[in-house]
């Protein structure tokens, strides 16, 4: 099978999409990609930071993952997002990134890259699904291809049944739903979909 560059971006306060990042990298080496790991760029304060103790924890424990670069987004076949929904939409330091990608998007650099997405909130109905929705929007101005879970395996219904991609909800500080499994599943799957995009413009 062709090798697959992943690159599983992800935005993280309180460590939740982070621990989903380090599942969808676990699913993704399974399926045989080369993964990288890596965050957006904070646009946050550092007083806003360390007036929260679990933002300034977090923060600490993850200081040596890379931020994330244009040029991880050339080398990656495929990437995906973990970011959690803010008001129903992605949170800014995200937003900001993705619209700073003008010049690789103009320059065809983003075209047909397999992208997938997953998010948490607070609340079931908090927007998980307008999140990834929204993000799937800026994937088709880039000529990207979404490979969404859909309900291509029972392990989304059990994980609170998103097709889009996968979400939990974080109450007290802890997931609410078990979705590793679902995340390990969605990896595997935008891998495999990677795989057959790249073969296929490997024979073009």
């Amino acid at each position: 099978m062709t090798t697959i560059n992943l690159a599983i971006i992800y935005y993280s306060v309180t460590g939740t999409n982070y621990q989903m990042a380090q599942w969808a990298a676990e699913g993704a080496k399974a399926a045989g990609a080369e993964v990288k790991i890596l965050k957006t760029p904070e646009l946050a304060s550092e007083e806003a930071i360390q007036a929260n103790p679990i933002w300034r924890t977090h923060v600490a424990e993850t200081q040596d993952i890379p931020v994330v670069t244009y040029k991880d987004l050339e080398w990656a076949d495929a990437i995906i997002f973990s970011i959690p929904s803010r008001f129903g939409g992605m949170p800014g330091p995200v937003k900001q990134f993705l619209d700073s990608t003008g010049s690789l998007w103009f320059n065809g650099k983003l075209v047909n890259k397999v992208v997938s997405g997953m998010t948490s909130a607070q609340n079931a109905h908090g927007g998980q699904e307008q999140t990834i929705l929204g993000l799937y929007t800026s994937m088709y101005h880039w000529g990207a291809i979404v490979a969404a879970p859909g309900y291509s395996s029972p392990v989304t219904f059990e994980a609170g049944g998103n097709p889009y991609g996968t979400s939990v909800t974080v109450q007290g500080g802890k997931m609410v739903e078990d979705v590793k499994a679902a995340v390990e599943y969605q990896a595997k799957r935008t891998v495999n979909v990677a795989q057959w995009v790249k073969q296929g413009l490997a024979q073009v």
